[in-house]
């Protein structure tokens, strides 16, 4: 079966702007009619989302997806490594965990991972006319390249072209760049097919000189020179979101001042991003060292190592800080791991997140968890057990297995007919295992309402996101030279769209 087009984006360094890239590429592609999909052969990351298929994947692949019109697949990201130590991470394949490595043991694992990329590959490259790679970090990182599956490793085995992505926010974009060019071997460097300078902020023409420099120093165009995109909003991959947020417009109104710890292992933080967007919200994410503001609301997100991240809770003070905020009536709202963290006991009989025992929890729900070998995966809706019962939405990723007495004031009726999460007997305490409970409009605004705020405004995450997609490839279409790009990579469809202007919307 022939395959389509592959086009492959690394970067010269981690966050570089390669997912954002692709994002915006594929979005391109689809409004032009091209049967696009994202894949990333191997992603460390602790934001992950559920799939279509029942598995999970990092949380920039399905971005990726909703960007191209697709459902969130397993084969977009055939190998998720989430760190629970320094050292060692688990490893999910095809979607589902299959070991906890450290990192010397993975490195002996990784042909076996490296079969499992191919296979997804090659079944996304013969249903669709283009597949968009993104790598992982940097190509160049000399003590990755033996048996590398996310960079030129893979480029190699399925004989892709690539370009490359600096961002020149940083400084020293040409040395990114040409130092990267310099550190791939013959075979690598021909696959770099052109550059592509990221978050540019200021007068294009005193860069000129700079950019015919580097395409005299390496023979290779210069494909975009792409803006600072002020406010772009989309769901980060691991990083705590940047993105500021102009709230100007919300002066005078009510507002609810809203805090969260950034743990060490902290996991899926973008469940939070619809509170960091909302104009009527002040959000903090607190630190390590950082004192705890005073708040109305006190979120305590996900975790990769519950038992470990609460220690550290307990280390910076926020036990007794807890305990003093709901004491003058504050409000906590506690999800998958910070749900755990609530109850009475965590129990990790297996030593699947740290080393086997149990560990008291903060004691303000009457539940005990214990973490089971075989993780939840589930996308879900339902409605929450608030005023008006909104309708809501979200996923599951969770090894523990909460009970306890608190499970009979639910948090959520799910449409499955279960019951999710717990709300104490004094309606301060909202614990739940749904990820993306912020997302939903109508559950939004009956959260914020719980938690103290009057005359919500009604603020859509998933219409944001789209706007700033839309936004994301307009801006490519503009500061990329389209032509150019499609010259580097020959003929077909997929190519021959880059060519073509775009349709007019419906």
């Amino acid at each position: 079966m022939q395959r389509g087009l592959t086009l492959m984006v690394q970067g010269t360094t981690s966050d570089a702007g390669k997912s954002t890239l692709v994002a915006g590429l594929a979005r391109l592609l689809k409004r032009r009619g091209v049967a696009v999909v994202p894949f990333k052969p191997q992603n460390m990351a602790l934001n992950s989302a559920v799939t279509v298929d029942g598995g999970e994947i990092g949380r920039a692949q399905a971005l990726q997806a909703i960007a191209a019109g697709l459902e969130p697949h397993t084969d977009m990201n055939p190998v998720l490594l989430k760190p629970a130590t320094d050292i060692g991470a688990q490893v999910i394949i095809h979607g589902k965990a299959v070991a906890q490595l450290s990192a010397r043991d993975y490195h002996e694992y990784k042909p076996r991972a490296m079969a499992a990329v191919l296979e997804s590959y090659e079944r996304l490259s013969s249903a669709y006319t283009a597949v968009l790679v993104e790598g992982a970090g940097s190509p160049a990182e000399i003590n990755l390249r033996d048996r590398d599956i996310a960079n030129m490793g893979f480029a190699e085995a399925v004989d892709c072209p690539v370009i490359l992505v600096a961002d020149i926010d940083r400084g020293g974009v040409f040395a990114h760049l040409v130092g990267t060019l310099e550190l791939l071997s013959p075979s690598e460097q021909a696959r770099v097919k052109g550059f592509v300078i990221n978050r540019f902020r200021g007068d294009i023409g005193l860069l000129q000189s700079g950019l015919d420099w580097l395409e005299a120093r390496t023979g290779r165009p210069v494909l975009g020179v792409l803006p600072y995109l002020h406010g772009l909003f989309l769901d980060a991959e691991d990083a705590l979101g940047e993105a500021r947020i102009d709230k100007s417009g919300a002066a005078g109104e009510p507002r609810l001042r809203v805090v969260a710890p950034v743990y060490p292992r902290i996991s899926n933080h973008t469940d939070l991003d619809a509170l960091r967007l909302h104009p009527q919200v002040d959000f903090s994410w607190v630190g390590p060292g950082q004192s705890i503001p005073p708040a109305d609301l006190i979120v305590l997100p996900g975790s990769k190592a519950v038992q470990a991240d609460l220690r550290w809770l307990r280390e910076q003070g926020w036990e007794s800080a807890l305990q003093r905020h709901l004491r003058y009536g504050g409000k906590v709202v506690g999800i998958c791991g910070g749900y755990q963290m609530l109850g009475r006991q965590l129990h990790d009989p297996q030593g699947l997140e740290g080393a086997p025992g149990s560990l008291p929890g903060l004691g303000l729900l009457d539940v005990e968890t214990t973490l089971e070998a075989e993780k939840q995966l589930l996308n879900v809706e339902g409605r929450l057990t608030l005023t008006g019962q909104p309708a809501t939405r979200g996923y599951e990723i969770h090894m523990g297995v909460t009970h306890g007495p608190a499970l009979e004031r639910p948090a959520a009726l799910l449409a499955d007919g279960r019951a999710d999460g717990a709300r104490s007997a004094d309606d301060q305490i909202f614990a739940t295992y749904l990820h993306g409970l912020f997302d939903a409009p109508d559950a939004l605004g009956a959260l914020l309402a719980w938690a103290g705020l009057r005359e919500t405004r009604r603020v859509d995450l998933a219409a944001r996101r789209e706007a700033d997609l839309e936004r994301l490839a307009d801006s490519i279409e503009q500061h990329m030279d389209l032509p150019r790009l499609a010259a580097c990579l020959g003929d077909g469809v997929a190519q021959r769209a880059l060519l073509d202007h775009p349709q007019p919307p419906l």
